[in-house]
Formats: C-alpha cells, sequence, structure tokens
C-alpha cells in the first residue's frame, strides 16, 4: 500500500468519520443479513449440475408430479409379528394422512413385509419451495399420528422426507451456534495474545461487522443474482470472515504497535504500519478470494456457489480491517494496549523471543532442517492411501443416529433396501413397454416392483424399488447397470431418484476435484510472482504449501480411520480442503515473505530470513492459532463431513504455521538465499555482515545467524 494512499488515516476527522460510515451500514443492512436462512437451498437436487442426467429426470418427471413433493416413509415395527390391531392402527393412520393438506397424489400403503413383523406406508408430500425447512414440523407432525398406536408397536418416519428434517435440523440454528462458537473462540485466543482486557474487543466487533455486511451482500445476490447458498456456504462463510478477518487484525495491530514504539505520534505510527502490512494484508486477501472464485469452475452447484460466497467474506473483511479497525485504533489511542501499552524508544520484545532463538537454531544447518522436514512431511502424505472419499452414506453422515437412519435401519431389515427411495425412469411414449421390460430385467431391481408406464406428453413415468439400500455402493452400481442396459431400449431414457441424485453428486464432485485444484495452484503462483516480484521464491513456496497439504490430509485420513472411526469422506472433502489450506495457508508465507523481503533489500536474504522470523514469528503463531481455532468450531456440528473439515483445516493451518513457515520456509531462506529472488535485481544483493550497515532492532537476534553464512555445499 502506498504512503500516500496509507495517510487517509493521518487526517484530524477521517478516522471518526470512517467508524461512522460503518456503523450505519451495519445498521442499514442488519435486518437483510439476518435473512441468509431463508434463502438456503439445501435440497441435494438443488446442488447438482443441468447437465446431469437425475437433474433432467427430474425436470421430465415434473409433469407428473411438483417438484417440491417428496416422499415419507412410515414404518411399523413389532418384534414376533405384528397383530391385527396393528393393521387396523396403520389403515386409519393411512387415512388420516390422506387428508392432509399437502398430499401430493395417492397415500401408499399400509404394506406388509414378508416376515410379517412390519409395515410401510408411503406419504407423497409437497412441502412447496421452502419444503426443506418446514420438514422437521411436517415429520413431527407424522411422528404423532403414527406414534398413538397400540402398545408395543414401534413406529419410525423415514424416507427422504425423514432425512430432509433431519438435515434441515442439523442447520437449524447453525448461523448463531457458529457465530458464538467463532467469537468465543477468538475471544479467548486474542485475550491470551494480547493480555489485554480492552484490545480484544477491537478485532471481535470488527469481524462482526464484517460479517454482518458479507452475509447481507450474499443474501442480496441470493435474492437478485440467482447466487446459490446452502447451509455448508453459510456456515463456512462465518468461520472464514471470523478466522480470516481476525488474522488481518493480528497483523496489521502487531505492526501497529511496533510502529509504536519507533514514532511518537500514533496516527503516523499507523500511516507507516498500513504502508509496510498493508500489501502483505492485501495480497493474502486477494489470493484466498481469487483461490476461492476458482470454484466457479465447479459442476456441483453447492461447489460453485461457495466461491462467491467465500469471497464475498474475504473481501469484506479486508475492507473493515483497513479502514475501521485502523480507525478505532487511533481514535483510542496507546492505552487501549494495556498494561503492555508500547512507549516511544522501548525496544521491540520480538528481539529476544522465541522466534528469534529459533531462527539462530535453524541458521546453523538450514539444508540439514529443510531436507529432514520435507523427509517428515512427505512421509506423513502417505496416510492419504487411507483416505477414503467415494462419499457417505445417510447413516454415515451423521455424527449421531438420527430418527431417519433408525427407521432406515429398520425398513432395510423388512423390505427390500429400496423401499421409500424408489428409482425413477422417463423414457419416450414409444418405448415405454421395452423400458418397463428392461428396467424390471435388471438385477439391482426388485422383481415386480416397476410400476406401470403413465404417459403424458413427450414422456412415459415408472418407478422401481432397488434391492439394495438406496445409499449404498450396489446401489450405484445398480444405477450404473441400468442407464447403460437403458440406451439400447431407449437412448432418449433417463435415470433419476434419490439414489441417482446422489451418484451424480459424486461424478460430479470427482471431475470439480481435477479441475479446481490444478487452477488454484497456478492462480496461487502468478499472485506470488507478481507480490515478490520473482520466480524461483513463488515455486519454493507452492511446493511448500502442497508438501502441507499432503501431510494435513495424510494425517487427517489417519486420525479419521482409526481415532474417530469414521467410514470415509465426501467425495467433495479433498477439494474443499485443499482449497482452504493452499489459499490460506499461503497466507503465512506471504506475511513472512513480504517481511523477509522487506528486510533484505537492507540486509540481504539470509539476514533478512531472520529478522523476519524474528518479527513476524508471535504474530504469524498467534494468527494461526485464531485460524486453526475457528475451524475446530466446525466440528461441534452433528454432521461427518463438517467435522473432517474442521479438523483437516484445523491441524493444516498449525502445521504451516508451526513448522511449513516457521521452520521449512526459514531454512530454505537461509539454503538458496539471494537467488530466491530470482531474476529480479535483489537476487544480486550480498548479505550485509552482521555488525555492518545499518543497525536494526533485531541486530542481536540475528548476529549468530548472519554470522553462520552461506552454508557448505
Amino acid at each position: 500500500m502506498h504512503r500516500s494512499i496509507a495517510s487517509w488515516i493521518n487526517h484530524r476527522f477521517t478516522p471518526a468519520l470512517t467508524i461512522v460510515f460503518w456503523v450505519i451500514i451495519v445498521g442499514v443492512l442488519g435486518s437483510t443479513a439476518g435473512q441468509l436462512m431463508d434463502v438456503q437451498e439445501n435440497e441435494a437436487e438443488n446442488w447438482l449440475p443441468s447437465s446431469a442426467e437425475s437433474t433432467k429426470a427430474l425436470e421430465a418427471a415434473e409433469t407428473f408430479s411438483s417438484p417440491n413433493m417428496i416422499p415419507a416413509v412410515i414404518v411399523y415395527e413389532r418384534d414376533g409379528g405384528l397383530q391385527p390391531e396393528d393393521m387396523t392402527a396403520a389403515q386409519e393412520d393411512a387415512a388420516t394422512f390422506g387428508q392432509r393438506d399437502d398430499i401430493d397424489g395417492e397415500v401408499v400403503g399400509p404394506i406388509p413385509s414378508e416376515d410379517g413383523e412390519a409395515l410401510e406406508i408411503i406419504v407423497p408430500l409437497n412441502l412447496g419451495e421452502d419444503g426443506w425447512n418446514k420438514a422437521p414440523d411436517i415429520v413431527d407432525e407424522l411422528e404423532d399420528t403414527a406414534g398413538d398406536g397400540p402398545d408395543g408397536l414401534e413406529t419410525f418416519v423415514t424416507g427422504p422426507a425423514g432425512q430432509a428434517a433431519d438435515s434441515a435440523a442439523v442447520f437449524e440454528g447453525i448461523d448463531s451456534t457458529l457465530l458464538f462458537a467463532a467469537a468465543g473462540v477468538v475471544t479467548v485466543l486474542l485475550l491470551f495474545t494480547y493480555r489485554s482486557p480492552v484490545l480484544w474487543l477491537l478485532p471481535v466487533i470488527s469481524a462482526g461487522v464484517a460479517l454482518t455486511v458479507a452475509q447481507a451482500v450474499v443474501v442480496l445476490l441470493a435474492k437478485h443474482a440467482n447466487l446459490t447458498v446452502d447451509g455448508q456456504s453459510a456456515s463456512i462463510l462465518t468461520v472464514l470472515v471470523f478466522g480470516a478477518g481476525t488474522d488481518y487484525a493480528l497483523l496489521l495491530v502487531a505492526r501497529y504497535r511496533e510502529e509504536l514504539r519507533r514514532h511518537e505520534n500514533r496516527r503516523e505510527a499507523m500511516v507507516v504500519a498500513l504502508h509496510r502490512a498493508g500489501p502483505a494484508i492485501i495480497a493474502s486477501g486477494a489470493t484466498v478470494a481469487i483461490g476461492m472464485l476458482c470454484l466457479l469452475l465447479a459442476q456441483m452447484t453447492s461447489t460453485r456457489g461457495l466461491g462467491p460466497v467465500a469471497a464475498i467474506g474475504i473481501v469484506c473483511g479486508l475492507a473493515v480491517m483497513l479502514t475501521m479497525l485502523p480507525a478505532l485504533l487511533v481514535v483510542l489511542g496507546r492505552w487501549i494496549f494495556w498494561p503492555r501499552i508500547p512507549h516511544f524508544g522501548d525496544e521491540d520484545p520480538a528481539a529476544h523471543g522465541l522466534w528469534a532463538g529459533v531462527g539462530r537454531r535453524i541458521a546453523r544447518a538450514p539444508r540439514r532442517v529443510w531436507v529432514t522436514t520435507s523427509v517428515i512431511l512427505a512421509i506423513a502424505s502417505i496416510g492419504i492411501l487411507q483416505l477414503n472419499a467415494t462419499g457417505l452414506s445417510t447413516e454415515e453422515a451423521f455424527l449421531g443416529t438420527p430418527d431417519s437412519v433408525k427407521g432406515e435401519k429398520v425398513l432395510s431389515e423388512h423390505f427390500p433396501g429400496g423401499a421409500g427411495a424408489p428409482v425413477v425412469v422417463v423414457a419416450s411414449p414409444d418405448a415405454a413397454d421395452a423400458v418397463r421390460t428392461t428396467f424390471q430385467a435388471d438385477d439391482g431391481i426388485a422383481a415386480g416392483s416397476v410400476t406401470e408406464p403413465r404417459v403424458e406428453g413427450d414422456w412415459a413415468y415408472m418407478e422401481g424399488t432397488l434391492e439394495a439400500e438406496p445409499d449404498s455402493d450396489a446401489a450405484y452400481d445398480a444405477i450404473e447397470s441400468l442407464r447403460s442396459e437403458l440406451d439400447s431400449a431407449d437412448p432418449d431414457a433417463l435415470v433419476g431418484g434419490m439414489t441417482a441424485v446422489t451418484l451424480d453428486i459424486q461424478t460430479a464432485s470427482a471431475r470439480d476435484n481435477r479441475v479446481i485444484i490444478p487452477a488454484v495452484l497456478v492462480v496461487v503462483l502468478l499472485i506470488l510472482m507478481l507480490l515478490l516480484r520473482a520466480v524461483v521464491a513463488p515455486l519454493i513456496l507452492l511446493g511448500t504449501v502442497v508438501l502441507s497439504f499432503g501431510a494435513a490430509l495424510g494425517v487427517s485420513a489417519l486420525v479419521f480411520r482409526y481415532v474417530f472411526d469414521f467410514a470415509g469422506t465426501d467425495t467433495s472433502f479433498p477439494l474443499f480442503v485443499f482449497v482452504f489450506l493452499v489459499a490460506l495457508g499461503i497466507d503465512y508465507n506471504i506475511f513472512l515473505m513480504t517481511r523477509v523481503r522487506e528486510e533484505a533489500l537492507q540486509y540481504g536474504t539470509r539476514r533478512g530470513a531472520l529478522i523476519g522470523l524474528a518479527a513476524t514469528g508471535g504474530v504469524i503463531t498467534s494468527a494461526g492459532l485464531v485460524l486453526a481455532g475457528t475451524f475446530a468450531v466446525l466440528g461441534t456440528l452433528p454432521l461427518v463431513f463438517f467435522a473432517e473439515i474442521g479438523f483437516a483445516v484445523a491441524f493444516g493451518v498449525l502445521l504451516d504455521t508451526l513448522v511449513v513457515r516457521s521452520v521449512l520456509v526459514t531454512a530454505l531462506n537461509l539454503d538458496v538465499g539471494r537467488h530466491m529472488w530470482w531474476p529480479s535485481a535483489l537476487g544480486h544483493k550480498e548479505d550485509v555482515a552482521a555488525g555492518a550497515g545499518p543497525r536494526d532492532p533485531y541486530e542481536e537476534a540475528v548476529t549468530a545467524g548472519a554470522k553462520a553464512g552461506p552454508p557448505s555445499p
């Protein structure tokens, strides 16, 4: 950030006007931000690309039923066999269900199981466009009706409606839960970092302002620009704004505190702090935002929607942390740091701190350090072989056992596995009979379960029941086999239904992994080249981040399998972890390397590397702890996917902060030296020996490392 641009903070009334501006913005947009839950689209079919076969089947099936129709399956079970009064009660329930205003079609059943121990009723519900959010209340009503039966008769509500209700219940109130949890984690870590009873308030307030503005912008785009928002992206938005925003605040406050020891005037200190730290913060935010926008290349609508949502959060965080936070700091004055108030002329404690000592130790044998560290990270990466990223079944997706999962288990014990989640086939009317014959003959379809074709306009509609459970590998194989077989009976035939939707989600996610991961790498590399004005350093930094990602994913895979006993991960898990770790992990390298470059211009690369580590080590460590803590908050949600994302990103951030940035990158800087900056002019600048040239605040801390000189070949 050019100093003349940063000097806005030096004007008498500008800081106060800046604070007033953001207060007005929050007041205007606050109510809009509160509508974030209302604009979410959490139904699985809304996540799919329009090109998916199940999406096309869903569109064709709208001729025969409302797209808002979702079946509920009510299961009745009595150990030892059903009694006559059980059938009577179920028949009365079916009649009651049929009188509901939200029925879309005929209630089917009660259907007895072959073993005589269970009954099922299929209730086709039309919950409207906002059905996902209504599902918990409606399922509760169905449970109340079915549960009022003979003693000893157990009832469950499952099927797509039951699963939707349990999923909606997970996300109900999630925004406030995550907000308070993230704010709590940030508060505790800031209190530990600053050891001040007041200073922590400023980053938290600023993060809250940034989140409110970001949520309002997302709501407006969802309403007027068709931006897809779901519970997943809304949750990540909260964590990202608090985590990344607080990181930017920590970096700015640390540089401001440093400059307060060098300037009597606090406004001038802030001008210098913005001038020095601003470019690194902006570059970091730009890297994350552009990296997130790479998700627009995804086929998955939910993944594609996360890109703009996350980018909006980062941009809003940047804007607030580079304007409102500096204004608050300047207006409130030095006392805000009490009891550790920085005074003009004070010595910087970082000069004798932990990271100065770490730098001295690394400088003794930098090549041995980076080779050893790289080997350890590479070995940890082997754990990726244990990562089962093939998707999670409904049962595996929850940390607990919700009612719909219990009902699904009972249903599968007494009925064909796919009962309640039929396979839908739409075909050309002329080929309907041939399609039905092929449909029924498929080994994965229960005998006699295919309905007679219903013909409307250009389509014939039929349903069948899978032999396997609808979210099992066997069910996915059956869908693929059926699609292949139907090509010969009718090339225009489409296979849909919940199992087909899940299969297409997995296929699209796998494709997104192959496309987006290389795109993010290219974007990050180009940004680093522009920022550092070099080629070698960006390539080395990118290599360290990728190695860190591999190690984080490998360790996470082992922990998931052998500690948490998770069955696997979602297909999109590697992509999300990669984007977050590479985009966010490169932050710490940017923070470090921009400071190293700043010092290298005066002292040379090797001495600059030690100064940079000593100066930024504490604040980057604090930033990593904050970001890791906020992502770990995702583990409080009762979904395996969020728990896995939270753990993997939190562990990866700590690995980046404590090992990759502090040890590996510093060792590489010391070993490669000035060649890091090739082909820029800085690549030709020799190191300034300790004691020669201008003295810096970290002179004593880096003397040992500077005297060590370049490593022997």
